[in-house]
């Protein structure tokens, strides 16, 4: 499954599970990601793993400092060194 981004929405969602989502909010140079959800039945797959990774590379890509509001994404990075540095 590939994470798709709605610019329009501020978020990213899974096709095949599109309550899946990653919400995030943009100001001044940096985006913070709000929310992570995944409903009940699927998780422990790695789908909210799967949303942080493509809103990540997408901050990365579009040269955007991270403000990691929500729990999930916090954790993420702090587990995964190789997105620190976009912490603001």
């Amino acid at each position: 499954m590939t994470p798709q981004h709605e610019p329009q929405n501020q978020r990213f969602t899974l096709a095949t599970t599109p309550t899946s989502v990653l919400d995030y909010d943009l100001s001044g140079g940096r985006v913070v990601f709000t929310h992570t959800g995944v409903p009940p039945a699927y998780r422990g797959q790695g789908l909210a793993a799967q949303l942080v990774e493509a809103g990540l590379q997408w901050a990365r890509e579009q040269g955007l400092k991270v403000v990691p509001a929500c729990s999930y994404v916090h954790v993420y990075i702090q587990r995964h060194p190789e997105w620190q540095n976009l912490v603001a």
